[in-house]
């Protein structure tokens, strides 16, 4: 019942969104329109660690103030969760009321920045049209990826279409890695943190080129020129909140090192085993991600040097008492770490992963010791 209902309203939305896109179509904007870029703080819950980029058209004259905001999803999407994994879910622009967007987001107490953009009446009649008609056509849905096509990279590539040049282009942090970049963006959400840095692959360590944050695009708009003047007229804050900083006492550096803690000097048997299943079972929860998802950040995950599949085997010869597998397979798990470890130590996430790094030595290096062949002493 309540599936249905939410159906019934998504349907509502889109149906009332087609009908103020068909007015939109057929406006021609005055003299005193303006076209600016909104970028909204970043909030404390998951999805919203980044911000968020949208276009605001707003003209008195037609009575006219929308915001298109490409970051809009279906929630009741057959199969949500297995095609966001993937990367093959629609994402679609949706336009709104430039008033129940800033009212949404001051009720989230996340702050609004706006940029205007400095372009001839022609360009912004451009740009609408193309906002406006993208709405209508097959261009109005996109497939999500992470940082290659998203809210803020759409807003890019409508801009820099309707100006029919690259206009808009990285200008500040292009030195760090993109995991460099995300990383403080988790400050103060230490489990996020830790998943992302080992879910992800190898994209993440390439050099931050492309603008994929919200707060990236708004710095580089602060420095792009057109036609020999600032691209963006004076910077606007619509709204801005004294930053809360979330506290948890489970979501912290804390109870993580208490916990694998408690693994290493526990030291029993079935919590060890555990240990290993669960590390074994991320391993292959990587290595899957990395071939079913179309997200190429997944790919090429160097983390499976510490989340290794292999101690499944090691688990195995060891349910199975063969101390001679249970020995080796041990011995070659610890030889890939040292590998990884080497392999990360210029790393952004080094010191966060290197507690389950000492963790997994300790376990794997206990149970080759026990398993080890004892040669007998002849006196």
């Amino acid at each position: 019942m309540k599936a249905t209902l939410l159906k019934k309203i998504f349907v509502c939305i889109l149906l009332l969104g087609s009908i103020y896109n068909s007015y939109c179509q057929d406006v021609l904007l005055s003299k005193n329109a303006h076209i600016s870029v909104l970028t909204c703080g970043t909030g404390n819950e998951s999805y919203s660690l980044f911000g968020h980029t949208a276009i605001r058209v707003s003209d008195i004259e037609n009575n006219l103030d929308v915001v298109y905001n490409y970051g809009a999803f279906d929630f009741d999407t057959p199969n949500f969760v297995m095609k966001f994994t993937k990367g093959d879910m629609d994402y679609f622009i949706a336009n709104d009321r430039y008033v129940d967007f800033i009212n949404q987001y001051n009720y989230e107490k996340r702050d609004v920045y706006e940029q205007e953009l400095d372009i001839p009446l022609d360009l912004k009649q451009k740009l609408f049209d193309n906002l406006s008609q993208s709405l209508l056509s097959d261009e109005r849905l996109y497939q999500y990826k992470f940082i290659d096509n998203n809210c803020t990279s759409k807003v890019v590539d409508v801009i820099n279409k309707t100006l029919s040049t690259k206009v808009i282009t990285k200008k500040t942090d292009t030195d760090q890695t993109y995991r460099s970049i995300l990383f403080p963006y988790f400050d103060n959400h230490f489990y996020e943190k830790l998943g992302t840095s080992i879910v992800f692959g190898t994209k993440v360590d390439q050099m931050g080129t492309k603008i994929f944050l919200p707060l990236e695009l708004l710095k580089s708009l602060k420095l792009i020129q057109y036609q020999n003047r600032p691209l963006c007229k004076e910077n606007k804050t619509l709204i801005v909140f004294e930053k809360e900083i979330p506290s948890s006492w489970w979501n912290n550096y804390y109870t993580y090192v208490l916990l694998l803690g408690f693994i290493i000097l526990i030291n029993k048997k079935s919590i060890d085993y555990i240990y290993l299943t669960t590390i074994a079972l991320l391993g292959l929860l990587f290595v899957f991600l990395g071939f079913y998802s179309f997200h190429q950040e997944l790919a090429y995950n160097y983390n499976v040097l510490l989340f290794n599949p292999i101690i499944f085997l090691v688990l195995y010869f060891w349910s199975t008492k063969n101390s001679k597998w249970t020995y080796k397979l041990s011995v070659l798990s610890i030889l890939l770490m040292v590998v990884y470890f080497f392999f990360i130590i210029t790393k952004v996430h080094l010191l966060i992963v290197t507690p389950i790094l000492i963790t997994n030595l300790v376990v794997l290096t206990r149970l080759a010791i026990k398993h080890k062949k004892r040669i007998p002493i002849i006196i």
